[in-house]
């Protein structure tokens, strides 16, 4: 006998989630493609179960655009509380390190700038990152402690907002595979009094921020799935558009690379193609030819 048919939909487009705390990543897009009942979804940008907010959501064609997305600019808004540093570097994990010292407005202000441009930062143990094809986090969970390298990461600005005694509010702007996690634990390290992370909310991923944002609960209402989906081009955004006639999209489509003409044609570098208001595909532009990367399988 052969196996039911899937009843799962062919769907393009993105969904920006405003991810509740407590619910890892996998768990929203699995909650989100059973809302929509969708064949395929994936996520741009982990957020730790810890943390809420921006969790941009692909769907079908859109997943191509995933990589133009997470290579965007984050922002985040963050409570450290001092004291004590724990082996996940957020409130979830043992306490390893503690001090009765606490830093004084004036000296936290001092520390900031220490950790803006592009600085060498070591990712928490508890982490995605890859060690000879084993995830970080599943070798602390075992009991072993990762061997992590530090890398190169950018840190755009990081502002204190608020403080007390006790605790501190951030807000930062960064690059790709910055942790901010780490962030609070060098900050307490430098400081001489420890820290963790109590509280963390992402606010921007690429282009999409809090404005484009949908809570879950909202999403599972009747009749809001239509009104949420962004077409498969948000993802693009932040990139340079050029608008080709269907001759030059079939090209495109072809995998062939086109001739750009004219004032307006973007330099060297990321582009996407147009036409007929339906992105065509995604690629670079050297020496005045768009070179297709990605091509999209979406009607005109």
């Amino acid at each position: 006998m052969s196996a039911p048919r899937s009843t799962r939909k062919d769907i393009d487009g993105w969904v920006i989630l405003d991810k509740p705390v407590g619910m890892t990543s996998t768990h929203a897009v699995s909650r989100l493609k059973r809302i929509f009942n969708a064949k395929k979804a994936g996520h741009a940008g982990t957020l730790d179960p810890l943390a809420s907010g921006i969790l941009p959501v692909a769907f079908g064609e859109a997943t191509k655009t995933v990589p133009f997305v997470q290579d965007g600019e984050k922002a985040y808004r963050f409570t450290v509380r001092f004291g004590a540093e724990t082996d996940t570097d957020d409130s979830d994990g043992k306490i390893v390190a503690q001090s009765e010292l606490r830093p004084e407005r004036a000296e936290i202000l001092a520390r900031l700038p220490q950790f803006i441009g592009t600085i060498e930062q070591t990712p928490p143990a508890f982490s995605a990152i890859k060690i000879n094809g084993e995830r970080a986090y599943d070798l602390a969970r075992d009991g072993e402690t990762p061997q992590l390298v530090a890398r190169p990461v950018t840190i755009h600005a990081l502002d204190l907002v608020s403080a007390d005694e006790d605790e501190a509010v951030f807000e930062a702007r960064c690059g790709k595979g910055t942790y901010v996690r780490a962030i609070a634990r060098d900050l307490g390290r430098l400081l001489g009094c420890f820290g963790h992370v109590t509280a963390l909310r992402r606010t921007r991923v690429g282009p999409f921020t809090e404005a484009d944002a949908i809570a879950l609960s909202d999403l599972e209402e009747s009749g809001v799935e239509a009104q949420a989906m962004r077409r498969v081009e948000a993802g693009l955004m932040e990139l340079p558009r050029v608008i080709v006639d269907r001759d030059a999209a079939a090209k495109l489509r072809r995998g062939q690379s086109i001739l750009l003409r004219g004032a307006d044609a973007p330099m060297d570098g990321s582009a996407y193609a147009a036409c007929g208001g339906v992105v065509i595909a995604v690629g670079a532009v050297e020496k005045g030819e768009l070179v297709p990367g990605r091509v999209f399988n979406l009607p005109f």
